[in-house]
């Protein structure tokens, strides 16, 4: 049966429109806007999505082709994340002749400062489908927005409201992003998934995990942590092995534009903005309240709980004959409890989470540029609790514990109580 669709495409002042018809694989009609380097009517959709054009008419076509695109499955085809940046470029060159590209475009703050560094903005969308087209390959783009604002977004601005510092980038990984990918690549015909990642897989008790990459500097397991195991049998992360360095230079060699593109941003939905004026314009209440020492006398007042996280020194106002840093928040006084550098350190966290494999000791990582400590696990309902070797400073609730076997990720989960 024919479908017809629609697409279109808005900047500034300048619009275009395409309409499709569609029956099983195929575009059977196609009245697309000026500039397009050929018709589309005959096309497959996978080949349909292969053809460039000007940035607004190409724009209107992958509107229109996201939401029906399908292709036959093929054995070796890969399904292709890309962020518009090197790494993702890169994976696609490894990727081979029968690969397929795949953009999420997400939410991002209209009033962010740089929403052009931000992976999954609209010029980071153009961006990867030129350089799929560069290489006579097809790009999907997928409108998530809505969706990423109401999973993700949403979750970060309660969070703080609700006196925690929450990861976006960690449950935008593991409980929205690779699950929209994954499913994608099946749409799609692929054997699998690859994004650019720096991180690798393993197989571990017959379970496959993230682990880390080769190259430590950019390593990003931490950050795919809370990626579900069971979709690890869907994804591959060719960059596991490679460094930085040899990824620009493989880029470069192959005459790709993003070759010296520089890296996107973390937290991207930001868009280079302040998270604390962002948390006030999404409607995160300052309820003025308490600062104590440890011993609970009062310091001072602080005008918003939100505004400060464990280790913070900056900006907490009290005269002191000694540097005080935020040592945590409790949320049920609204109070603010500051100390010496040293009540810092924490040795017991409990997190809520799962291992994914029985371990009984492991390195614990509190924060993604935080150095790993060995750490006693014990696994207890609905997550497991750290006795850490040695303390760690700043660990805040909402963050998330990474554990790590042998350079595997062995479990993960949201910190919901640290202390000394």
């Amino acid at each position: 049966m024919a479908v017809e669709i629609f697409g279109d495409s808005a900047r500034g002042e300048e619009y275009a429109h395409a309409r499709l018809v569609v029956e099983g694989e195929h575009v059977v009609e196609a009245d697309t806007p000026p500039g397009m380097a050929e018709p589309l009517a005959g096309l497959t959709l996978l080949e349909a999505a292969a053809v460039p054009g000007e940035t607004l008419a190409a724009d209107a076509v992958a509107n229109a082709l996201a939401s029906v695109f399908t292709a036959a499955p093929r054995q070796g085809r890969v399904a292709v994340a890309m962020s518009g940046g090197v790494d993702s470029a890169v994976a696609l060159l490894r990727a081979g002749a029968d690969a397929v590209g795949v953009t999420l475009r997400l939410w991002l703050d209209p009033a962010g400062p740089s929403a052009e560094r931000a992976c999954c903005s609209p010029d980071a969308v153009v961006r990867a489908r030129e350089t799929c087209h560069s290489l006579g390959l097809p790009h999907v783009t997928l409108d998530m927005r809505e969706a990423f604002r109401d999973s993700v977004v949403r979750s970060f601005v309660d969070g703080y409201a609700h006196g925690v510092t929450p990861n976006p980038c960690m449950r935008c990984n593991g409980a929205f992003r690779f699950a929209a990918l994954v499913d994608f690549s099946r749409r799609a015909g692929a054997d699998i998934l690859w994004t650019g990642h720096y991180a690798r897989v393993v197989e571990r008790g017959g379970r496959r995990l993230v682990a880390q990459a080769r190259d430590a500097a950019k390593d990003q397991s931490y950050m795919l942590a809370t990626v579900e195991p069971d979709l690890l049998r869907r994804v591959g992360f060719p960059l596991g092995g490679a460094t930085k360095d040899e990824v620009r230079a493989e880029a470069a060699d192959a005459g790709l534009a993003v070759a010296g593109r520089a890296e996107s941003q973390e937290a991207c939905f930001l868009a280079g903005g302040d998270y604390r004026s962002f948390l006030e314009r999404h409607g995160v209440r300052s309820i003025p309240g308490t600062i104590v020492d440890e011993s609970g006398s009062v310091l001072g007042a602080h005008d918003g709980l939100w505004r400060f996280t464990p280790g913070q020194r900056r900006g907490i106002g009290v005269a002191a004959p000694e540097p005080l840093y935020a040592v945590r928040a409790d949320p049920a006084t609204n109070t603010l409890v500051v100390g010496p550098r040293e009540s810092l350190g924490v040795r017991h966290v409990a997190a809520a989470g799962r291992l994914h494999v029985p371990v009984t000791r492991a390195e614990a990582k509190l924060r993604y540029r935080s150095r790993p400590v060995l750490a006693t696990v014990e696994p207890v309902e609905g997550g497991f609790e750290l006795a850490l070797d040695e303390p760690i400073e700043a660990v805040a609730p909402g963050q998330v514990a990474v554990l790590y076997d042998d350079g595997a990720v062995v479990g993960a989960g949201v910190v919901s109580r640290a202390g000394a």
